[in-house]
């Protein structure tokens, strides 16, 4: 679901593959420019518009943990403690100070992290960003009644066990500001990529005074260079320019158009189509989701049009989960017969084909295990359903399977896959933007589901915990662990490499541990998808971001002048 970082060796190299040809070489893949830019000519003026087919399900960086979502507010709205250079390819892994002078000095051998913010910080409202306001949003992330977001703070921090955040005024002890300037972060354990962490939303700037609870989503309060002028939720979102931003403090972000503006609602086919004939205001448009599998047939025959197509490797794994609190799947051989029973060359197919997505045989993407994909059960591509109907043993199941409204095809190759083995789906489409919310309330998980994660950095720190760990569930929002997945093994694991100092052990250990928990099968990985964005033709500086997961990074883009 989320993205950003985790370094080591050979392991980062990896993980920076950035082309179509990477993670398997699919060479005649639609891709821009492989990695570059689409143009090069950005300017500073003008209007982007964004055209989308859902709303956010959360702009408050306390609660935003999925990539678009990350991508869109860090780089627009609030600006984090470090943050990732806005340059495509390998470069664009290197984090860079963001609000912060440096990227954080470590003592007691790591388990102490202290930063210090630029001067010249300021709010939308020209009040200065102050050390407080970083400490009390990480607080707020703590909060039951802000849920969703990412739980680095909660797995990371020292005596924070019980608590529950600020918003009844209860302050967290183990992140002082000795004054304005100054944040120190007292960790439970040794993390030597903590200035990675800090890349994430939960580090941004929010003030006290600004506290609005949940309808904080509504209208964050802007560090970055832009502002909200007006939102109308699930219809539109204008950004103007922050005057108080200061481009001198921000190496990052280039703000180039005066104005930006997010159209909502659209179906997808239409959003493709207009993008596609780039007329209009159209031409200084882009997508903020997939272009859809049925137009790649109209996009790929035309030269100029694959050129303003963005396609690179997501890093991110699709899976199909399962609710493993109840029966059916509380039974690991129940999912094991769904695990040889689906067909993921028909869900590959449903996206596209292999041109937009690989078929994934691991959790871990070939990124993170090495640069090579593992293949734990070797079954075939097509799947193997006499194995599937040996381990129901004669029964047959009917379960229920969300899917996002956009994703009927890929439901419907699932369901028609199962059946061949006497699994009966009924699939319940859920619009996009209240799904994550929909399968993170604990109480009414459905039976099955798809999902996906993208690591928060090129590490599998960020992602097997993230998502395996039993003790991260939560009972509302409850983001990674979705499937409810509880293994003292598989926990015990995650704590003995998470000690680990050594980071080509440490590597080495989570590729094994995927192996373990793929033997458990809490859900099963069915493709690593390409990410297909299509820009009109007056959109400058557009290019996937190597660790949003080949979003486009929003602090690049602008439009040409006419």
């Amino acid at each position: 679901m989320s993205g950003t970082t985790r370094i080591a060796g050979g392991l980062l190299a990896a993980a920076l593959v950035i082309g179509l040809s990477g993670c398997g070489g699919a060479k005649d893949a639609p891709s821009a420019s492989d990695g570059k830019p689409v143009s090069d000519a950005p300017a500073k003026g003008g209007t982007l518009t964004v055209l989308s087919n859902q709303d956010f399900s959360h702009l408050d960086p306390t609660r935003n943990w999925t990539m678009p979502q990350m991508d869109f507010g860090i780089r627009l709205l609030y600006r984090t403690l470090t943050t990732f250079k806005s340059e495509p390819g390998a470069a664009g892994a290197e984090i860079v100070p963001d609000l912060a002078t440096d990227l954080g000095t470590s003592s007691e051998e790591g388990k102490v992290w202290k930063f210090t913010l630029k001067d010249g910080l300021k709010y939308e409202d020209g009040t200065p960003i102050v050390a407080d306001d970083i400490k009390y949003n990480v607080e707020r992330s703590f909060a039951p009644e802000l849920p969703g977001g990412p739980n680095y703070a909660q797995i990371y921090l020292a005596d924070a066990d019980k608590y529950k955040g600020p918003l009844k005024g209860a302050r967290l002890k183990s992140i002082e500001t000795p004054d304005d300037k100054t944040i120190i972060f007292k960790l439970k354990r040794p993390v030597a990529e903590f200035a990675y962490t800090v890349t994430l939303p939960t580090f941004a700037p929010v003030p006290k005074a600004k506290e609005a609870g949940a309808q904080y989503d509504n209208r964050p309060f802007s560090s970055g260079p832009y502002k909200i002028e007006t939102y109308d939720r699930g219809k539109e979102l204008v950004l103007v320019r922050n005057e108080h931003w200061d481009a001198a403090t921000d190496t990052v972000r280039k703000a180039y158009p005066d104005k930006i503006v997010v159209k909502q609602g659209l179906r997808q086919s239409v959003i493709d189509d207009r993008l596609i004939d780039s007329r209009g205001d159209d031409d200084t448009s882009i997508t903020y989701s997939d272009v859809s599998s049925a137009s790649l047939a109209k996009i790929l025959p035309k030269p100029d049009t694959k050129a303003r197509l963005i396609s690179e490797i997501s890093g991110c794994t699709d899976m199909l989960g399962f609710n493993t609190s109840k029966p059916p799947f509380n039974d690991p051989k129940m999912r094991q017969a769904v695990q040889f029973a689906l067909d993921k060359q028909a869900m590959q197919t449903a996206e596209g084909g292999p041109e937009m997505a690989e078929i994934a045989t691991a959790y871990l993407p070939p990124a993170l295990s090495g640069g090579q994909a593992q293949d734990v059960y070797g079954i075939p591509a097509t799947g193997d359903v006499e194995k599937a109907k040996a381990l129901l043993a004669g029964k047959t199941l009917d379960v229920g399977m969300t899917i996002s409204t956009g994703d009927k095809a890929l439901g419907e190759a699932a369901q028609s896959s199962l059946k061949r083995a006497g699994i009966n789906v009924t699939l319940s489409p859920v619009d996009p933007s209240v799904y994550y919310d929909t399968l993170g309330d604990t109480a009414k998980t459905p039976d099955m589901f798809t999902y996906g994660w993208c690591p928060d950095y090129p590490s599998g720190a960020t992602f097997l915990p993230m998502i395996f760990d039993g003790r991260t569930i939560v009972e509302k929002g409850n983001s990674g662990n979705v499937w409810q997945f509880k293994d003292e093994a598989v926990q015990a694991k995650i704590d003995e490499i998470q000690a680990m100092t050594d980071g080509e052990a440490a590597n080495k250990a989570w590729v094994d541990l995927d192996k373990q928990i793929m033997q458990a099968t809490p859900a099963v990985p069915f493709l690593w998808k390409k990410k297909p964005l299509l820009v009109g033709k007056g959109v400058t500086g557009a290019f996937g971001h190597p660790v949003w997961s080949g979003q486009l990074d929003y602090a690049t883009l602008g439009v040409k002048q006419k």
